[in-house]
C-alpha cells in the first residue's frame, strides 16, 4: 500500500462552503507560495462557483486568477472543477464553447480537471473528455455521490464504465453533501480499485460529521487521493483538516509525506483571514448535522442558500426550506444535490416556502430540467409535478443537436468592442447579462462589501428612488391590476410594450434571483398600462412592476 496522496481545497470548495465562494485573490497571492512548499497532490483553486462569483460579486478576472497563482506557485499542479457541458455554467453549452473553455484554462495553468455531470448522464462529460484530452490535460471523471433507492454500488461501477470507456485518467468520488459513511465508502472504493486499475479518489464534506473515518476507511481500502483543507477553512461544511488527517494517519503504513509543520504555519494566516470573512460564516456553515443525511444539501449550497435567503431578509425560513428540499428532490427524480441540480432543487423549494404555494413561481432551468434538457434523471420524474410545471411539452433526454452548431465567431461579434483579451468571449458566452456588467466595471474602484456588518454582497445596479417602489398599493391601480415581484432580485427582461394586449398567464418579465431566471407572468388578460422599473433595476418583494388595464 503506497503513502495516501492529499489534495487541498482551500482556494475552491473550501472557501465555496464556508463563505459562499468570497475569497478574493489577493487574499490567496500572500499564502500560495508557501502552500506550494507543503507537498500537496495538488491545488483545487479554480471552477464551481469561483468563476461565476469573480465576475458577479469581486469584480475580478477569473482567469487572471490562475496566471497569478501559477507564478507564485508553480510547483503544485493545480485542478479545477468542471461541471461537464456546464462548465462553470448553470446550463449546456455548445461544444465549440467547451473545447475553447478548456484550451484556455489549459493554457493558463490548470493541470487537472475534474468533470462530473450533476445526473451521472455521462453523455454530457464526453464532449470535455475529449477537449481534455486533446489539449493534454489530467481528465478526472467524478461520480456524483448520493443516496436513494437507485442510487447503488452497482449504479455508480456502471457509471465508472461508461467514463472510462471515454479513457480518464482517474476517478473520484465526489460526495458534495458529505453523505457517505464509512463502511460505504470502504465498499465503494474497493469495488472501484477491483473493477477498474486507475488511482481513486475522494471528496467529502464534514456536514454529517463522517467524513475523516469515511475517508479512513477509504485509505484502508485502497483510495490514491483524498480531499483535504487547510485548519480554519475546514470541518463545517468544508472538507476534513488536513492537520486532522495527518495525524490520524501518523502511525500507520499510509502516513503522508507531507510538511506538516509548514501547514502549521499557513494555518495562521487562514485564521486571520477568517476573522476577515467572519460575517459571511453562518450557524449552518459550521455546526455538524446530521440531518443532512436526509435533506442532502451540499456545503456549498447551504452556505449560498443562507447568503440568499439573508439577501431576502428571510433566514428565518431556513428550517421550512430544508424540509421541502427533499420533498422536491424526490418528485424531480432523485437528481444528486450538485451544481447546476443543487441549486435548481434549492431555488424551486426556497420559491415554494417564500410564495406559500407549491410550483406557483417556476425557474426557467427547473422548467429545462424537466424537458430533459440536463439529461436523464436516475428515476423517473413525478407525473403530476411534470405535468404542473412543463403542461403538454415533450420531453427528451437526447443531446440537443443545437449544441454542435458553432457560436463562438456570434458571442466574439457582439462584444468586439467590449474584450481586451480572446477569454472575454469565453466569459460573455458562459453569463452574458453577468459578463456586459462586468466589463463596464473592470478595472474601476469598487467599494468591497463588509462581510463582518452582514452589508449586502449584491453588485447590482441600485434601484431608481421612486414612489413606485417600497410603497405598498393597493390591489387596483389607476383602474389598472398591479403586478407585484413575487420575490427579490434584478431585473433581466421586459417582455411586451405599453399600450399593446396581454394575455393572462404570459410572460412579462424575468428575474434573477437565486441564480435562477424567473418567468413573471401576467395575472389578467388586458393592456399593458404602465411599466414602472427598467431592465437592471433590483426589486423587493411586493414591488408593483407594472399595470395591466
Amino acid at each position: 500500500m503506497s503513502k495516501v496522496k492529499i489534495t487541498d481545497t482551500t482556494l475552491r470548495d473550501a472557501h465555496q462552503s464556508l463563505i459562499a465562494t468570497r475569497l478574493e485573490t489577493d487574499d490567496m497571492l500572500e499564502i500560495v507560495g508557501e502552500m506550494d512548499k507543503v507537498g500537496f497532490h495538488s491545488f483545487e483553486m479554480w471552477g464551481g462557483a469561483t468563476f461565476d462569483t469573480a465576475i458577479r460579486y469581486l469584480n475580478e478576472d477569473p482567469w487572471n486568477r490562475i496566471t497569478k497563482l501559477k507564478e507564485i506557485a508553480p510547483k503544485t499542479p493545480f485542478q479545477m472543477l468542471l461541471r461537464g457541458q456546464n462548465l462553470v455554467g448553470y446550463k449546456h453549452y455548445p461544444d465549440d464553447i467547451v473545447y475553447k473553455f478548456v484550451e484556455a484554462s489549459y493554457n493558463r495553468g490548470i493541470d487537472i480537471f475534474r468533470i462530473f455531470d450533476a445526473l451521472n448522464d455521462i453523455r454530457n462529460m464526453e464532449v470535455p473528455i475529449k477537449a481534455i484530452k486533446k489539449y493534454g490535460g489530467h481528465a478526472q471523471g467524478a461520480l456524483s455521490y448520493t443516496i436513494s433507492p437507485v442510487h447503488t454500488i452497482d449504479y455508480y461501477i456502471k457509471a465508472a464504465e461508461e467514463m472510462v470507456a471515454l479513457e480518464i485518467d482517474s476517478i473520484c468520488i465526489k460526495d458534495m453533501a458529505g453523505l457517505i459513511n464509512p463502511m460505504d465508502a470502504y465498499n465503494l472504493v474497493k469495488s472501484l480499485k477491483d473493477n477498474f486499475d486507475l488511482p481513486v479518489c475522494l471528496h467529502s464534506h464534514c456536514t454529517s460529521g463522517m467524513a475523516p473515518t469515511s475517508y479512513f476507511k477509504a485509505i484502508e481500502a485502497g483510495v490514491d487521493v483524498i480531499d483535504t483543507a487547510i485548519g480554519p477553512f475546514s470541518f463545517g461544511t468544508s472538507q476534513p483538516g488536513v492537520e486532522t488527517m495527518y495525524a490520524m494517519l501518523e502511525n500507520t503504513e499510509y502516513k503522508s509525506d507531507i510538511d506538516i509543520e509548514r501547514v502549521y504555519k499557513i494555518a495562521n494566516y487562514f485564521k486571520k483571514l477568517k476573522e476577515k470573512y467572519k460575517g459571511l460564516l453562518s450557524e449552518a456553515a459550521v455546526t455538524t448535522n446530521t440531518q443532512i443525511l436526509h435533506f442532502q444539501i451540499p456545503g456549498g449550497m447551504m452556505s449560498n442558500l443562507v447568503s440568499q435567503l439573508r439577501d431576502q431578509n428571510a433566514e428565518d425560513r431556513l428550517d421550512e426550506i430544508l424540509l421541502e428540499v427533499p420533498k422536491v428532490r424526490k418528485e424531480l427524480g432523485y437528481p444528486p444535490l450538485v451544481t447546476p441540480l443543487s441549486q435548481i432543487v434549492g431555488a424551486q423549494a426556497t420559491l415554494n416556502v417564500l410564495t406559500g404555494q407549491r410550483y406557483k413561481l417556476i425557474p426557467s432551468e427547473v422548467k429545462n430540467y424537466v424537458k430533459g434538457l440536463y439529461g436523464k434523471p436516475a428515476a423517473p420524474i413525478d407525473k403530476n409535478i411534470e405535468k404542473l410545471i412543463i403542461g403538454d411539452e415533450k420531453v427528451s433526454y437526447e443531446k440537443s443537436p443545437e449544441l454542435k452548431n458553432p457560436t463562438y465567431q456570434k458571442f466574439k461579434d457582439e462584444v468586439k468592442d467590449k474584450i481586451k483579451k480572446e477569454e472575454d468571449v469565453i466569459t460573455y458566452a458562459l453569463f452574458p447579462d453577468i459578463a456586459l456588467t462586468y466589463f463596464e466595471n473592470r478595472g474601476k474602484t469598487i467599494q468591497k462589501p463588509k462581510p463582518e456588518k452582514h452589508h449586502k454582497v449584491e453588485k447590482t445596479k441600485p434601484v431608481e428612488e421612486s414612489q413606485h417602489f417600497h410603497v405598498k398599493q393597493p390591489a387596483q391601480s389607476n383602474g389598472g391590476t398591479s403586478l407585484r415581484s413575487p420575490l427579490p432580485g434584478a431585473v433581466l427582461k421586459i417582455i411586451g410594450e405599453v399600450g399593446k394586449p396581454v394575455k393572462k398567464d404570459s410572460v412579462l418579465f424575468v428575474i434573477s434571483a437565486m441564480k435562477m431566471e424567473n418567468e413573471i407572468v401576467s395575472p389578467a388578460s388586458g393592456i399593458l398600462q404602465k411599466v414602472f422599473v427598467k431592465e437592471g433595476d433590483v426589486v423587493q418583494t411586493g414591488d408593483v412592476l407594472a399595470t395591466i388595464a
